[in-house]
């Protein structure tokens, strides 16, 4: 009987497994990401998850307790609506984004809030000396009483710490420097990322202490480290923004206890991070007037309706073939919208460039802003401004038709509330927002009906 390798090689971007070396990964077709790693024993398989599973018995499900209302909050309302109301106990959540970005920032401003309301708050730090956070926290203002520092990567040695502190909340930062002895394999490897993170996981659901773990990005923008660690958490957390730009967004990717695609608006700031009460008025501050190309459109992120602004240029082309580039907005779904426009419209744009930018740094991906894109597009072409009072949504078909969308009411209001005097939306949204004071509402049923109405 042949013997086993003690070691295998991981690929470090989707863990797939392999007995020899290979330059390419057969899962994910990524070059030269396959690691040696040691085998694991069945032992020591054995031995990693234990904990609240062991001697668990079956409850029958009229008799569990309803915790929906048992959160606390961090005392940042942007990042409890983000949560879904507030901290959930043992919870784990993972926060991702590139480095820079703040997620060490939210973090430690998080640990300053709750310690203010009362409660006890550990922080693990594996990349940071406590000199290092003192510093960071003096720049922000912070004078947490209850906050406790602990340079530690040893996942057993943590646990052990946090069992003994017993704090309200536990901060990681970040997961790829942790490490378990149970897996004899380097920080930040596929093995370790996946062991660190079970651990994690059985103890705050065991404890009751809800975790936040900080975790580092690849270059295209995913969480490094295995996809099982997305799915063993429960939230995902990802800071977005432009290092041109003052504001970020948190967007939850997934969250078990509350709507994911939910967003916080934050600055950043010299103090740190500062929430934004009303994002539509931060993208909209510069919005020039009197230009032609610009649109408003009311997108929604989560629960929340957005107004951003939709630009765009549209020149002619000194190449043989026109270009197509866009910032913030997918580049296919504007070349199918150019095709309709001069399909439906008799707009001859096919041999010019068009360039769609979303300002303010924002990313759009849903359908809803298709009419504010060709509104912008439609302006540029002919030269003529789009009343700056005017907002735009409505998703557009092969055909030309305007199709309904989603929270038609809560964008209509959010549009009335920052003091637009027009909308121009699907016919079959317009039931039922006549009623809206200071507003006039357009229905539409046809593109060109839409640009009748525009211009």
């Amino acid at each position: 009987m042949a013997k086993s390798p003690s070691t295998i090689f991981v690929c470090q971007n989707c863990g797939e497994t392999a007995r020899k070396w290979l330059g390419q990964c057969p899962g994910c077709r990524e070059w030269n990401t396959l690691v040696e790693e040691r085998v694991r024993t069945a032992a020591a398989a054995s031995r990693s998850f234990t904990g609240r599973a062991a001697g668990s018995a079956p409850v029958a499900y009229p008799s569990i307790e309803s915790q929906d209302d048992a959160r606390t909050t961090s005392g940042i309302a942007e990042f409890d609506r983000v949560l879904g109301g507030g901290i959930v106990a043992g919870s784990l959540v993972l926060i991702g984004g590139t480095p820079g970005i703040g997620k060490s920032t939210i973090a430690l401003q998080i640990a300053d809030r709750m310690t203010a309301g009362g409660e006890r708050v550990l922080y693990v730090s594996g990349e940071e000396s406590e000199r290092q956070i003192k510093l960071r926290g003096e720049r922000l203002g912070i004078s947490a009483e209850d906050l406790y520092v602990l340079p530690e990567t040893n996942l057993e040695a943590l646990l052990a710490q946090t069992a003994e502190l017993r704090p309200a909340l536990v901060i990681i930062d970040s997961i790829q420097t942790i490490f378990s002895e149970r897996v004899e394999s380097a920080p930040g490897s596929v093995s370790q990322v996946r062991e660190v993170a079970g651990q994690l996981m059985l103890f705050a659901k065991s404890s009751g202490t809800p975790m936040f773990i900080t975790g580092h990005v690849t270059k295209d923008g995913s969480i490094a480290g295995p996809k099982t660690l997305e799915h063993i958490v429960d939230t995902v957390l990802y800071f977005e923004g432009d290092r041109h730009h003052n504001h970020r967004i948190i967007r939850a990717t997934k969250n078990r206890f509350g709507a994911a695609n939910e967003i916080g608006v934050f600055e950043m700031t010299g103090t740190g991070l500062v929430a934004v009460a009303n994002p539509s008025e931060l993208f909209l501050q510069e919005r020039p007037a009197g230009a032609s190309g610009s649109v408003v459109t009311v997108a929604m992120e989560g629960t929340r309706p957005m107004l951003v602004e939709i630009q765009s240029l549209v020149s002619g082309t000194k190449f043989g073939t026109a270009r197509r580039m866009t910032q913030g907005f997918d580049q296919n779904r504007a070349s199918l919208l150019i095709a309709v426009m001069e399909k439906r419209l008799g707009m001859q744009i096919s041999g010019d460039d068009v360039f769609i930018n979303i300002a303010g740094g924002i990313e759009i991906d849903e359908p809803a802003a298709d009419l504010g894109v060709i509104a912008a597009i439609a302006s540029s072409f002919r030269n003529l401004e789009v009343p700056p009072e005017t907002a735009v949504f409505g998703e557009v078909g092969l055909t030309g038709e305007i199709r309904g969308v989603l929270q038609a009411q809560a964008r209509a209001r959010e549009a009335q509330t920052l003091g637009f005097k027009k909308l121009i939306l699907p016919e079959s949204n317009k039931k039922g927002l006549e009623k809206l004071l200071g507003i006039r509402v357009v229905g539409v049923r046809t593109l060109e009906d839409a640009i009748a109405e525009l211009f």
